[in-house]
């Protein structure tokens, strides 16, 4: 009886919501390098937006609607791995490290083919991809410009599709078995690299050429081939640390069931991370169409809400790790537990910075040197962004929590589905069949964050996303359990 009358509604919140010290203890060892990778990586995107905004509207709004098309094909090429991270990250908290060798052979394949086709389609259709950005009214020279330096940008980032995908597929194996630490410093060697050529190259300093948007390219290319050539060798000169090397290339040989079971569970993901990422910059081409000022301060506040945003955005890899070796280990109620603690963390993180970005969101458009319009509406999508920041670190978390148990089929239908069939048509409808201005339309845009938030908590709240892919693994490899 004395027991009964203790637990109070405190208490029960404190044990869901909660988590004692060790936990922070690990969770913060996990995400820390991983916020320090990413906020670095959104520092340094400030500081090229600031130089290249230096050089003029035009030509940052250009290099804009270029990073569009990389955003894309960034998103893809994370969907595509995402596929062998879900068994990756299972079999490391299993300890079946020839199994996580076959995943990382997976991920090499399927990089190298998106790779090749994001070039061709990028090489084939340059001018039409990047116009779609510029139908807004302004100034005709203007719009010219602007597809001039979008087209620079673009052809020199070609070069640095593989690298970066290469890259990827390093880092998030290291991600998986735990090592954070290593694809920080690779990330951090190349921000570096980007941020000394960009000033050098962007400016002509220091006897360099004066080369404007191509000089920010150039230097962007070259940071990822650092960033490649660091993690890579860092990783292969530790092979007791990393048991997944032994033999990596020697056969280059793929189960066929898990091959199978990979493309099976990694193609909602592939699927949801293209049609996702052409959802969010087919809205920023609707929003676009309220004037080529929209253009530019969507660029300013993307920039700074992910550069507040990293926090929750980290701790989705949190969820992923945590998680993944938690169902990997045959301890699913371990894994659901965790997921509600690392939710309350990421919102009640998110709620400050939140606070902080809406606070500050008038002086920080202070620092690049656009028309004042741009300025004000760069706030005011601050402002919204703000807002809605804890409702984005909902979804986020439980994107992650869902995909962890191996059910990307609902992942697909809560990011892409979701995203064209509500997203898209309500915000064409907001710009198309009402008066509202801009300042008005994007706040109302966002509303979308709030049911989607809504929607992820109720399917994670149900328990079933919980499954372990390899618990069945024999000498090489059974079939992972489990419907999509």
């Amino acid at each position: 009886m004395k027991a009964e009358l203790a637990i109070t509604p405190w208490s029960r919140f404190k044990t869901k919501f909660i988590g004692d010290r060790q936990f922070y203890k690990m969770v913060l060892a996990l995400i820390i390098p991983v916020i320090v990778q990413n906020t670095i990586t959104n520092l340094v995107n400030l500081a090229d937006n600031v130089m290249v905004g230096a050089l003029g509207t035009a030509h940052m709004s250009g290099v804009a609607i270029a990073n569009h098309l990389m955003f894309v094909f960034n998103l893809t090429i994370f969907g595509a791995l995402s596929g062998a991270g879900i068994y990756g990250a299972q079999f490391a908290g299993a300890k079946d490290w020839e199994g996580f060798k076959q995943t990382f052979r997976m991920r090499l394949l399927v990089s190298l083919a998106i790779t090749g086709l994001a070039a061709l389609v990028f090489t084939r259709w340059p001018t039409i991809l990047l116009s779609f950005y510029l139908q807004g009214d302004g100034n005709p020279a203007e719009r010219t410009a602007m597809l001039s330096y979008g087209q620079q940008y673009l052809k020199i980032m070609l070069w640095g599709l593989l690298p970066f995908a290469l890259s990827q597929c390093y880092n998030s194996a290291l991600r998986e078995t735990g090592e954070t630490t290593l694809p920080m410093i690779a990330s951090s060697s190349a921000v570096a690299v980007n941020l000394i050529f960009n000033y050098l190259l962007i400016f002509g300093k220091l006897g360099f050429p004066a080369l404007g948007v191509q000089g920010a390219a150039a230097a962007t290319v070259l940071s990822r081939c650092v960033e490649l050539l660091v993690v890579a060798l860092a990783t292969h000169k530790n092979h007791l640390k990393f048991p997944f090397l032994v033999g990596l290339y020697r056969p280059y040989q793929i189960d066929r069931d898990l091959a199978k079971n990979i493309t099976l569970k990694g193609a909602p993901l592939f699927f949801n991370e293209f049609f996702w990422s052409a959802g969010m910059v087919t809205i920023t081409q609707i929003l676009s169409t309220k004037g080529l000022a929209v253009v530019g301060a969507l660029n300013i506040a993307s920039t700074f809400t992910n550069l507040f945003g990293v926090f929750f955005i980290s701790i989705g890899t949190a969820v992923a790790i945590v998680t993944g070796q938690a169902l990997g280990a045959g301890k699913p109620e371990l894994a659901k537990e965790q997921v509600w603690k690392l939710l309350f963390f990421s919102v009640g993180i998110s709620c400050a910075l939140g606070a902080t970005l809406a606070i500050s969101a008038d002086k920080i458009t202070q620092v690049y040197n656009a028309e004042i319009e741009v300025r004000h509406l760069a706030a005011a999508f601050m402002l919204a962004g703000a807002i809605y920041m804890p409702f984005q670190a909902i979804s986020n978390c439980c994107y992650f929590a869902i995909r962890s148990g191996g059910r990307t089929l609902l992942t697909f239908l809560f990011d892409s589905v979701y995203t064209w069939v509500i997203c898209v048509p309500y915000t064409y409808a907001l710009v198309t069949f009402t008066n509202l201005g801009i300042g008005a339309i994007y706040p109302l845009s966002q509303l979308i964050h709030v049911l989607k938030a809504i929607m992820s908590l109720v399917a994670v709240r149900t328990g079933f996303w919980a499954l372990n892919l390899v618990k069945v693994r024999s000498n090489d490899c059974d079939k992972a359990v489990g419907d999509l």
